[in-house]
């Protein structure tokens, strides 16, 4: 764990100096838990989304995309029931003034001392302690929850102080002042905006149940305990998807979510003992059913991917509210219309890409005894999908270099670079994830030959001019994933 601990600090450093993430507005001082991605950060960021977006929208007829506004109007809230009950759990600590959300302070404590005891904290069964947290947790009983922390004497993890405050309830969501004085929210999830234009969806697009919604966008969130780096932020992307369906057929289709997501994590390759899958024991309001891709991550299995059964909760909510008809015509056993059931997938983008870029950052003995670091990127979604150097500034290997690099920067994302020697080139590339580079010599010029350098194998081999952009396209083009996803 002492490692895990070192090697996330080595991550969140790599991510600053190399241009993936920074913390923003550093220059005054930074934001809590507010990060703003560098040149090569959104670039990893963008690729993630068109995997995402293309495997959910291109290899799906059923399934469109939508774009929705950040700001709705404040019945959205009401019918979704964000203002009502769109709060967390507050406790703070008097001494290391640090605040936390009390389920998770027993149920991490509960699980640290269980490794420990074998089972047994204080001679009471883990089940039964959280089986009692979850029941004050459903009815707000803030006094038991307190008592129980009292009981199990559970310590300020800093600073380990048990001056704790009572518990108190907090909405997590950011409130505008809109000119009329009326309130305007930033949304706290997208799918709001998706349940808020089925019906446009429908009618414009003639889609029949059932059919699916996607989106990708920001979400703000006030987070008690917004922190380990961008695993946890007020400001964050989800890549959403709502699909709509029968009733009857609920578990047919949350079996098919759940089965399909995970696929297209395992895809990614980033290792299937780092994924699981959890069942909710505490289900959201709306939700009949629901489970978790988790990811392992320096800090433990954490939640990347929600699946869940929204029923009709949503639509059901906003056709009162708006006094508009949200139902679509039934067919078979169904008569007359009815408002259909959804089934969501939920992934975070920003955790998926700390996923990926903690999966593949490598610390590598080299055969000389020197060390290198690398990012083992899929090449599909690598910033920069090559590189390419003259070996020397003198005789036109410079002017070669940049003719390939220009004919070649229409159709992928690559770097010209010549301001170190090709060594040094080559670890600046390793540590941004670059796959392939090209480095044009004096051989170039003789038989209108490269030499290609792979990453991850840094092995080196000659290739003609020609077969420059082919090769890149077949090492780092998306084309082979989607091909893969769509059997």
């Amino acid at each position: 764990m002492k490692e895990n601990y070192h090697f996330f600090h080595f991550l969140i450093s790599h991510a600053k100096n190399y241009g993936f993430v920074f913390p923003s507005s550093e220059i005054y001082g930074g934001l809590h838990a507010i990060y703003d991605y560098g040149q090569y950060g959104i670039e990893l960021k963008n690729n993630i989304k068109e995997y995402w977006w293309k495997s959910m929208t291109q290899l799906h007829e059923n399934i469109v995309g939508i774009d929705t506004s950040i700001l709705m109007h404040s019945d959205i809230w009401k019918a979704s029931g964000h203002i009502e009950k769109f709060n967390d759990f507050l406790i703070d600590n008097k001494d290391s003034k640090k605040r936390y959300c009390p389920e998770i302070l027993i149920r991490e404590y509960v699980n640290l001392m269980n490794n420990k005891n074998k089972g047994h904290l204080i001679n009471i069964p883990k089940e039964k302690i959280l089986f009692r947290m979850y029941q004050s947790l459903k009815k707000k009983d803030l006094l038991d929850i307190r008592v129980l922390i009292d009981e199990l004497n559970i310590p300020d993890p800093i600073c380990g102080s048990h001056n704790w405050t009572n518990i108190r309830l907090f909405n997590m969501m950011f409130k505008i002042e809109e000119e009329k004085g009326n309130l305007l929210y930033l949304r706290p999830e997208t799918a709001q905006g998706i349940f808020s234009n089925f019906l446009n969806i429908k009618n414009s697009s003639r889609m029949k149940i059932p059919f699916g919604i996607a989106q990708i966008g920001k979400s703000f969130r006030n987070e008690i305990i917004a922190r380990k780096f961008i695993f946890r932020m007020r400001e964050f992307e989800q890549m959403e998807m709502q699909f709509f369906i029968l009733p009857e057929e609920e578990m047919k289709w949350y079996e098919y979510w759940k089965k399909n997501r995970l696929k297209w994590h395992l895809e990614l390759n980033l290792g299937n003992k780092k994924y699981q899958i959890r069942d909710h024991e505490q289900l959201a309001h709306y939700a009949s059913i629901g489970s978790d891709i988790e990811f392992n991550f320096p800090f433990g299995f954490k939640e990347i991917e929600g699946i869940h059964s929204r029923r009709d909760f949503d639509l059901k909510q906003h056709e009162k509210f708006s006094k508009k008809k949200l139902r679509v015509f039934g067919k078979k056993k169904m008569i007359g219309n009815y408002i259909p059931y959804v089934i969501e997938t939920s992934l975070g983008l920003d955790r998926l890409f700390l996923a990926i870029l903690y999966s593949s950052l490598k610390k590598e003995k080299l055969e000389n005894g020197n060390e290198r670091i690398v990012l083992k990127f899929p090449p599909y979604l690598s910033p920069i999908k090559a590189a390419v150097f003259p070996l020397v500034l003198k005789d036109g290997l410079p002017e070669i270099a940049k003719r390939i690099f220009n004919n070649l920067k229409i159709d992928y994302q690559l770097v010209y670079d010549q301001k170190k020697s090709i060594g040094k080139l080559y670890r600046r590339q390793d540590a941004i994830g670059t796959p392939l580079c090209f480095t044009i010599d004096y051989d170039t010029i003789k038989t209108n030959t490269v030499t290609m350098r792979d990453r991850d194998s840094m092995k080196q081999k000659r290739i003609h001019i020609k077969d420059i952009s082919k090769i890149i396209e077949y090492k780092t083009g998306i084309r082979k994933i989607l091909k893969k996803l769509s059997i």
